[in-house]
């Protein structure tokens, strides 16, 4: 038996098919079928009935996807702290961040790390906020890049990056003459919303008084097509600074703060208060806690 073994049996026993599992794991199915053959020798037992439509595990086989996911789980920690064991930071690093973050926010923080820690691969959980805090406190992720405040007793957060929201428009729009803009003028002018996450809950709130006469032409699911319908002139909106930066500097939009609204979003970092880092992880963290903030 061999680690590569367990994975494919696991990966057959998830996914109820051969064929998938041998795409999974990038084998030929007659491959898969092999190394299944393989364990059901050296355990004396079928692992997995083949008889319906779908594979599932027989008794044996649940037994033995129990201790699989332990063995897997145990070389992957034993491999951590091999490599926590020389002088230069080697191995993984799970992280969770949103789209924008991601996009916007991140990518001089990797370039610079992994400039100076080579040997450490980092790999990306991209979704919101509340999915990455999930993936957090279940120990899935080591580090999580989230919106703050958090609240959970089992997570350490430190504020890394304070950044305005502002409004952002077309430059031929009449709003774009303007220094500060008042929400009600906002309220006037077609809106793109995006669908979900901190932004959209800011617009929900400051926008409830004029919810009557409100113009909501699109609502849309990134950043990234917000900016391009705004600067397309088909709405306003209202946007986390440093995620239009791009679009600024080329021209094709304008920001501008908000009358009588101090509108910040703040992101952490997060990671397990019971958990021992890694010392690719702690120097990730104070590569991120070095992050250049727009306003700290």
């Amino acid at each position: 038996m061999d680690f590569d073994q367990l994975v494919t049996f696991m990966e057959v026993a998830k996914l109820g098919s051969f064929s998938r599992a041998g795409q999974k794991v990038f084998r030929s199915q007659s491959a898969v079928s092999a190394q299944i053959r393989q364990l059901e020798q050296e355990y004396g037992d079928r692992l997995l009935d083949r008889s319906g439509k779908d594979v599932s595990l027989t008794p044996a086989g649940r037994v033995l996807f129990a201790y699989a996911e332990r063995m897997l789980q145990m070389r992957d920690e034993s491999l951590l702290a091999v490599a926590d064991q020389g002088s230069t930071p080697r191995g993984t690093i799970a992280i969770g961040a949103n789209e924008a973050t991601c996009l916007y926010v991140l990518p001089d923080v990797f370039a610079k790390y992994v400039a100076v820690y080579p040997g450490v691969q980092i790999s990306i959980y991209r979704n919101f906020s509340y999915k990455i805090i999930e993936k957090l406190e279940n120990g899935t992720l080591d580090v999580g890049i989230v919106t703050l405040p958090v609240k959970s007793s089992s997570l350490k957060t430190h504020p890394i990056f304070r950044d305005q929201l502002m409004l952002m428009v077309n430059p031929q729009n009449p709003l774009a003459k303007h220094d500060l803009v008042p929400v009600s003028e906002i309220a006037k002018q077609p809106l793109l919303l995006p669908k979900t996450g901190f932004s959209r809950r800011v617009m929900d709130k400051l926008f409830r008084p004029y919810a009557a006469s409100l113009q909501v032409r699109m609502e849309l699911p990134s950043v990234g097509m917000i900016k391009s319908f705004v600067a397309a002139g088909l709405g306003v909106s209202i946007i986390s600074a440093s995620f239009a930066k791009d679009q600024v500097l080329a021209g094709r939009v304008k920001l501008i703060p908000i009358k009588g609204q101090e509108l910040w979003r703040e992101l952490g970092i997060a990671y397990r208060r019971d958990r021992t880092l890694t010392r690719a992880t702690t120097t990730f963290i104070t590569t991120l806690r070095q992050l250049p903030a727009a306003s700290k």
